[in-house]
């Protein structure tokens, strides 16, 4: 029988970018076996960062240097009736979980070496809308275009991904009212989603994990 030969993977550094939160704390552990792993947050992690601010951002990418791969799992939008969303309202979830992403995306691309990737997190209401939810879905489906154009553009063989997840387990507890009928995940999985955008090779892909 003929030997395989080993296959050694090379360590990366990886930002992670809502280290602390649910989502952050699975995909540190799945990443951080095989990879280095600086963490940023808003109130926790090596480095600082409001993903709304631009500046701060800025600031971000000034500090941590090169990075082989960004992979961000922070977000946030507005739940609310239709009738009751505002501009206001909806300017949360775009300035954040939107504009937040494209924003350490663009900002943080130059900080990338060659080949280097971007993993940027969505969610299932792009395509399974829910009651309270058209934020969430215009923001998550304005993030999967969003990486199926850059990935189409960006420079040096960077590549682009996104993950899509269904609501977790681990989360039920206070979105279940929200996703009644929808059959929860363990956020471990979603984790391993990151795994295949940071250590694959493809880009522009939307990773759904249902």
């Amino acid at each position: 029988m003929a030997e395989q030969s080993a296959h050694s993977e090379p360590r990366l550094k990886i930002l992670l970018v809502g280290a602390s939160g649910t989502l952050g704390r699975a995909v540190h552990a799945e990443l951080a076996q095989r990879h280095d792993i600086v963490t940023a947050g808003r109130n926790s992690g090596d480095h600082r960062v409001d993903i709304t601010n631009s500046d701060s951002i800025h600031a971000l990418f000034a500090k941590v240097g090169e990075l082989d791969a960004i992979a961000c799992a922070a977000g946030s939008v507005h739940f609310g009736p239709l009738g009751e969303m505002t501009d206001e309202r909806y300017a949360i979830g775009l300035r954040d979980k939107l504009m937040g992403q494209v924003n350490l995306a663009l900002r943080g691309t130059p900080n990338l070496r060659d080949g280097g990737s971007i993993t940027l997190i969505a969610g299932i209401l792009a395509e399974q809308p829910i009651r309270a939810g058209s934020s969430a879905s215009m923001v998550n489906g304005a993030l999967e275009a969003f990486v199926r154009a850059a990935a189409i553009e960006l420079p040096r063989g960077l590549r682009i991904n996104a993950v899509s997840p269904n609501v977790f387990v681990e989360s039920m507890g206070s979105y279940g009212p929200f996703f009644r009928g929808f059959e929860a995940i363990p956020v471990a999985r979603a984790a391993v989603a990151y795994s295949r955008s940071v250590e694959g090779a493809q880009t522009g892909q939307v990773y759904r994990v249902y």
